[in-house]
């Protein structure tokens, strides 16, 4: 999006067929100021949407403005750009926004060194005033400012960037596996695809329970107890489309079926943008670990690939590369968190056949050789590893059908299933099938509560909280399970996951606690809670049903659960003001209590836009919309002729009715494709480089800033982690946890002892495998594209050789940029390089700059040597993108695919928009999670980064659960920041303690 700042602060869209070799719109002479009357009369739609974001972006912070330093040059780029200088939303995915903005643009938001930046393939809000820490401002000032200063411009411009990027992904980036695809572009029935809301494959089939009862085989509408909570298996998040989410379905893709499964050679583009350089084991998966992955050690002895030293000794030494701004809590949060959204495994197996998994061959130049003996101990990989294949769902050759553009396939080539619910529903906990919900066990005493295990009655706060009780004999259990915590989602067991297990066990009974007190206080009063089958009949506290309560907690815990991640979690990984605002955007919206803005943009939306008239474009809308209202919530209050973007407002008549369909599920958009998560969403959240070798073990009883032990995280592993959180307690695991630093997403930093894990359940010579290579190998069966067309794919810029891995702002002669240098040749050296021909085009994703197809020479002379860029697996490029936003732990390549799935999963679940009301969670569970408990809204001292905020949702769940944690989270803002780090000012990183942690050794160290 090309925005344009002018002389009157005012921003709008002009859609224009014209555009500059950057993709953005020409330049135009000012015209008048727009009219402020807003109606169907006077305002068509094209102004109307100029209108609405002429609204957002002012509130942004994006208009022209000053300083208090004038800076005369800045100024006059904003006032030059003129006005309707918005680079229109593309029609065409080679036309599309790739984050690069024209000079006066850039020139604008972020002066000369965002002009200076723009020539790198990198998006450009990285470099706009504000978006990094205080000296990202502009000169002259140590302050945000208003929205119309240059640092307002700045972050505006950013949040506005992300924003477009996040249009284009809902339009460009959505193909579903399910057999929706062809409707999806051709439409069904005069309706055009986008604005499609129901789909016969998402009907349930005829062998399925709920089958006669959403209406067999007519058009089905789930109803009654089948509305009313989060079912076992998904099914009726969507009540007319029941099959959506649920287990078994197959997963999606946001990238096109012809770009997947590069290696299987299936279309003239792939075979020339790779050749025959591609395969399972091709480059070799595990020389790629060993050489791009190992993390380099000082003392290998003290760290004995990851087994530390003997008594879990303190002067064990893993050495790392440390993530700045984020802890170990956080690094286990994210497993727990893909337990609950996707699994390609049945309850813990993949297929039964067996595989080798590389250490064979190496590249050197055009040519692989084989390794020998002697490159084999250097490397220190295994020739005999094996592992099992992944399931594969569909491999037969897919349909194709016709369009105006050519011929596009039905699917991918090939297919797998989601084995756990796609919903945010807490399904590791609670389960996504009859098998793993038999691993719940409930309290005989309530069962509206989960069982737990008084395991250390002497301890302070353990005696009512207690612990998870095992698995036994008769529950279905993987042998690898045994002696573990009985819940839903066993698999990949460790300490970090048996915490937050029992942690939100805890939580859920609290919950369940807090109702009874209520139920004994006003046995007689309304709940909140409604049956559908009498939706004007009042539950009243004491008529609420153990089995109810139970669903109840579940989905306020899930709610808690996706609100830590939206607000807590990714801000944190994304530290920097842009990212604040836009996660802010996808839960509660930027305009915040600003009801004015909101109503007014809706009312807009509504009134010039129907989706069966202009579905691109009422996508478009949806998303802009949502910035400003927020997606959580949406839809869950309906007044007479608002918008669904309207803000809840006790004054007037609330029509929402639980006996209206359209109501209950009022709040979903879809955008034309039934959600799943895609097999690429999968693949970005590969960030085992966060988890190090070594847990710094502390105790609360001696002293907090002393080091106890360094507990090896293989220890804690399966039946192992849960003795060692049950041995050691919740609270000194959340103290070591929140007080270590995570790893850095960087090439060369994953764990040592991922790499030689065993697998007593192989059948093989080692009993070993480099997971880190599995990694590999997973993304390569699954079919993900290969980096840089993966990029283009999700409309970033590509690179054209290994040197541009480099970040450019670091100085020439730096330690950091030599090291970058360094690992752009150690990529040379893995992926080889090549003799290129222009003459074979590569891909249909993306234009050059001249509007040129993209070729194998990628911009350099026919018939020279160039890099095998176009090879490097996914996962390896986005660790080795050194060119990051501020504070950002993950590259933009990532964060291109949260843009798009991080909201998806918002919009498309009923029981985060229009089902979130106390007729589902009752009137305390909806308190719960707004207020993150019963207490209401507790602001924490002082303010953040600029921004009075509340104590955070995962602070207030330790503190309610561990209360033993008191005293350490008092100064603790963000529970995923390291607790002791002094945050400094407007986003620092700075490695530095609060003045009561001084004696800590953490901090000094600033890499080991």
């Amino acid at each position: 999006m090309k925005l344009s700042d002018n002389p009157f602060s005012i921003a709008t869209l002009r859609r224009s067929p014209e555009s500059d070799d950057d993709g953005n719109a020409e330049q135009v002479e000012t015209p008048g100021l727009p009219r402020a009357k807003i109606s169907d009369k006077d305002v068509p739609p094209g102004r109307a949407f100029r209108l609405s974001l002429l609204c957002l972006t002012c509130f942004l912070g994006a208009c022209a403005g000053t300083t208090p330093r004038v800076d005369r040059e800045g100024d006059l780029a904003c006032a030059t750009m003129p006005l309707g200088g918005f680079r229109p939303v593309a029609d065409d995915r080679t036309k599309r926004f790739v984050g690069k903005v024209q000079v006066d643009t850039a020139r604008c938001r972020g002066g000369d060194d965002a002009v200076r930046l723009r020539g790198s393939p990198y998006v450009d809000w990285a470099n706009y005033w504000g978006v990094g820490d205080a000296g990202s401002m502009a000169d002259g000032s140590d302050a945000i400012g208003s929205h119309l200063s240059r640092n307002g411009r700045g972050i505006g411009g950013a949040v506005l960037d992300l924003e477009y990027q996040r249009i284009e992904l809902i339009k460009f980036n959505l193909f579903a596996n399910d057999g929706t695809y062809q409707e999806y572009v051709l439409g069904r029935e005069g309706i055009k695809g986008p604005a499609l809301q129901v789909w016969p494959s998402m009907q349930l089939p005829a062998e399925h329970p709920a089958y006669a009862a959403v209406g067999g085989a007519g058009a089905q509408l789930c109803g009654g107890e089948l509305i009313r909570f989060r079912n076992l298996d998904g099914i009726c998040n969507d009540l007319r489309n029941p099959l959506m989410g649920s287990t078994l379905q197959p997963f999606a893709r946001n990238v096109q079926f012809e770009s997947t499964y590069p290696d299987l050679g299936k279309n003239q583009i792939a075979r020339n943008r790779h050749g025959d350089r591609l395969g399972l084991l091709k480059p070799d998966p595990q020389v790629v670990s060993r050489k791009l992955f190992t993390r380099a050690q000082s003392n290998p002895e003290s760290c004995n690939e990851g087994y530390g030293l003997p008594g879990e000794s303190a002067m064990a030494r893993c050495d790392y590369k440390k993530a700045p701004v984020l802890n170990v809590l956080a690094a286990f949060w994210i497993q727990f968190m893909t337990h609950d959204w996707f699994s390609h495994l049945e309850e813990g197996h993949n297929d039964t056949e067996m595989m080798t998994v590389g250490c064979a061959s190496k590249r050197i130049g055009e040519v692989d050789e084989s390794l020998d003996q002697s490159e084999i101990a250097r490397l220190g990989c295994r020739q005999d590893d094996r592992i099992d294949k992944s399931f594969l769902f569909q491999d037969s050759a897919p349909e194709s059908f016709a369009t105006q553009g050519g011929v596009q396939l039905t699917r991918a080539y090939r297919t797998t299933r989601n084995t756990v619910t796609a919903w945010w529903d807490a399904s590791q906990i609670y389960g996504y099938d009859q098998a793993s919900r038999r691993r719940v066990k409930r309290d005989a005493r309530d069962p509206a509560k989960l069982a737990l295990d008084a395991v250390h009655a002497s301890r302070q706060g353990e005696r009512q909280n207690g612990y998870l009780p095992m698995l036994d004999a008769s529950d279905p259990m993987n042998p690898q399970w045994n002696g573990q915590e009985a819940t839903a989602f066993p698999d990949n067991w460790s300490a970090g996951m048996s915490f937050y297990h029992n942690l939100f066990a805890r939580e859920h009974n609290a919950f369940v606690e807090a109702f009874r007190r209520q139920e004994a206080l006003t046995p007689d009063a309304d709940s909140g809670l409604r049956n559908p089958m009498r939706p004007d009949t009042t539950i009243r506290y004491d008529e609420v049903s153990t089995d109810e309560l139970f669903e109840i907690g579940r989905l306020v815990v899930a709610a808690e659960i996706a609100k830590i991640h939206t607000t807590e979690w990714t801000p944190q990984l994304l530290y920097n003001e842009p990212l604040y605002q836009a996660t802010k955007a996808n839960w509660e919206g930027l305009f915040g209590e600003q009801d004015f803005a909101a109503t007014a943009l809706g009312r807009i939306v509504a009134d010039n836009f129907q989706a069966a008239q202009d579905p691109a474009r009422a996508a478009q809308w949806y998303s802009v919309l949502t910035s400003g209202r927020g997606i959580f919530g949406l839809g869950n209050h309906v007044y007479a002729g608002e918008s669904i973007f309207a803000r809840p407002d006790s004054r007037k008549a609330d029509l929402w009715n639980l006996g209206n369909p359209d109501h209950v599920n009022g709040g979903v958009n879809h955008f034309g494709s039934p959600f799943n998560f895609p097999e690429e969403f999968v693949s970005v959240y590969r960030l085992h480089a966060m988890v190090p070798d070594l847990i710094e073990y502390r105790d609360l009883a001696v002293d907090s800033n002393v080091i106890v032990s360094k507990v090896p995280v293989l220890a804690t592993l399966r039946a192992d982690g849960t003795q060692a959180v049950r041995q050691r307690g919740l609270a000194n695991w959340a103290l070591s946890m929140g007080r270590q630093r995570a790893g850095q997403l960087s090439l060369q930093n994953d764990p040592q002892f991922l790499q030689n894990l065993m697998l007593p359940r192989l059948q093989t010579p080692t009993h070993k495998v480099d997971v880190v290579a599995l990694d590999i190998i997973r993304d390569r069966e699954r079919g993900i594209p290969r980096f840089n067309e993966f990029r283009r794919q999700y409309g970033l810029k590509q690179l054209r050789r290994f040197d541009d891995f480099v970040d450019l702002r670091q100085a020439q002669g730096s330690p950091e940029r030599a090291e970058q240098e360094r690992l752009s040749r150690l990529l040379r050296e893995v992926y080889g390089t090549h003799r290129c021909d222009a003459s074979k085009i590569i891909t249909n994703a993306q234009l050059n700059d001249d509007g040129t197809a993209i070729d194998d020479c990628l911009g350099f002379s026919d018939g020279s040597m160039v890099d095998n860029v176009e090879d490097v697996d996914t996962v390896v490029g986005w660790l080795g993108e050194f060119t990051r936003p501020h504070g950002s732990a993950i590259s933009e390549t990532q964060l291109q695919v949260f843009i798009l799935n991080a909201s998806r999963r918002l919009f498309s679940d009923r029981f985060f928009t229009s089902s979130f009301r106390p007729e589902f969670y009752t009137s305390l569970g909806v308190q719960w999670v707004n207020g993150n408990g019963l207490d209401g809204k507790i602001m924490e001292r002082g303010k953040a980064n600029g921004h009075a905020v509340e104590v955070s949702p995962l602070k207030r769940v330790l503190l309610r659960n561990i209360p033993e944690l008191q005293q350490e989270l008092d100064s603790v803002i963000n529970a995923f920041d390291p607790w002791a780090r002094d945050r400094g000012s407007y986003y620092s990183l700075q490695w530095k303690p609060h003045p009561y942690a001084r004696s800590d050794p953490a901090f000094g160290e600033e890499v080991h």
